[in-house]
């Protein structure tokens, strides 16, 4: 944001001089014009900003627009307009009050453009990684149907749900991960500083070392002599693994394997269609036509074989047949969720029933989420234990063998 000295005359005809904070000369000419104040010279103000500043600033401008700024966002504008706020009035009390400079500055831009004549849905189409093809798409049917309020509302509850299922996902992924790392420095920490002191003790003893012993002092004495080549190591494995997964080929193997994992495999396959009943549902309600719906659908479906699914509906449904059939020929909707989908299309309420599975497996994802918290807990303890044992018996392994020979 900038800040910008504005010579304008007042109603009466006086005048006045002006700063206002904006990111550009449209922005001061719409908040001057809301004002009744007539611009008659806008200029910026210089700023002497140090290097720290000018750091902090970029950090700023390029914070990432979280769900939960969306979120608030699609709420006050559908208040707004309900209320009979015109939209351009309504993007610039948004903007204002937005958090987030990026954000706020995306606003601005927004505004503008309806201000030139663009429907919201083109001006939102223009910033694809803040509004998604699933939120442009029911802008565009609300603004067509003339119930663009109703859609925003709709959009709001969808983001609430969706963020509440990515916080169950990431709770069950962040807690074995972050213990795994623990555990990981722990073991090190031993292998790196305290098995030494033990090495030199036994040295000086001449003992005899058990082979796990010998072992883990070999361990050691790698990870101190090159241990910048052991972190590089893995770094460079992490990064090619990352890599790898980008690709096509990678992306779609590693899709296949988390789906069939043991653990995890049944949560993601429950979330994955929690998260298709729920945006198909949410864009039909909207009044975005089926095969617009399935497109955007398999776009957003975050997993390349539950995408290539409903690709395959998607161009059943193109040659005239229902979507039952094809759903369970993929293998990854369970029977309930096709029977009901089947009931939906014959009663004319596929909105609503896609809804209900929705909610359904929303609450078996939360179910699932903590059954796994409870049983990786225990687990987890285990392999702590494990690693952290390893060392400590092997460090007290030798002690045995010198007891017994002194004796």
């Amino acid at each position: 944001m900038a800040v910008f000295v504005a010579k304008v005359r007042d109603s009466k005809g006086q005048s006045v001089t002006k700063e206002i904070e904006a990111t550009n000369i449209t922005e001061v000419r719409g908040k001057l014009k809301e004002q009744g104040l007539f611009p008659m010279e806008i200029s910026q103000k210089a700023q002497n900003a140090g290097l720290i500043d000018t750091i902090k600033k970029r950090i700023e401008e390029n914070k990432k627009v979280k769900l939960k700024d969306l979120t608030i966002f699609s709420r006050q504008f559908s208040t707004m307009i309900n209320a009979g706020v015109s939209l351009v009035r309504t993007l610039n009390i948004l903007a204002d009050q937005a958090t987030n400079p990026r954000f706020k500055q995306c606003i601005s831009e927004i505004r503008t453009k309806v201000e030139e004549g663009n429907s919201l849905s083109d001006a939102l189409r223009d910033y694809p990684r803040i509004f998604q093809k699933l939120y442009v798409s029911m802008v565009k049917a609300g603004e067509t149907g003339g119930v663009l309020d109703e859609v925003l509302d709709r959009l709001a509850t969808f983001l609430e749900k969706q963020a509440k299922l990515e916080g169950q996902i990431k709770s069950a992924m962040v807690y074995p991960v972050v213990v795994l790392v623990i555990a990981t420095a722990i073991f090190f920490f031993l292998l790196t500083f305290v098995l030494p002191i033990f090495k030199e003790m036994f040295d000086s003893m001449n003992a005899e070392l058990p082979a796990f012993t010998s072992m883990l002092i070999n361990m050691s004495t790698i990870v101190r002599s090159k241990g910048i080549f052991v972190l590089l190591g893995m770094g460079g494995a992490v990064w090619s693994f990352k890599r790898f997964i980008n690709t096509p080929f990678g992306r779609r193997w590693f899709d296949g394997v988390m789906l069939k994992a043991p653990v995890f495999g049944p949560l993601l396959r429950k979330t994955a269609v929690a998260r298709f009943t729920r945006t198909l549902g949410t864009l039909l309600r909207s009044g975005v036509p089926l095969m617009q719906a399935l497109e955007i659908v398999q776009d957003t479906a975050g997993n390349v074989l539950v995408a290539e699914a409903i690709a395959k509906v998607r161009e059943a449904v193109r040659e005239g047949e229902g979507l039952t059939k094809k759903l369970e020929e993929t293998g990854i909707f369970p029977p309930m969720v096709t029977q009901m989908i089947a009931i939906g299309e014959e009663t004319g309420a596929m909105d609503d029933m896609l809804t209900r599975i929705a909610d359904f497996y929303d609450n078996e994802v939360e179910e699932a989420v903590k059954a796994l918290t409870s049983l990786l807990e225990p687990l987890m303890m285990v392999g702590i234990g494990g690693m952290v044992g390893s060392i400590i018996i092997g460090m007290y392994l030798p002690m045995f063998s010198i007891i017994g020979a002194i004796q």
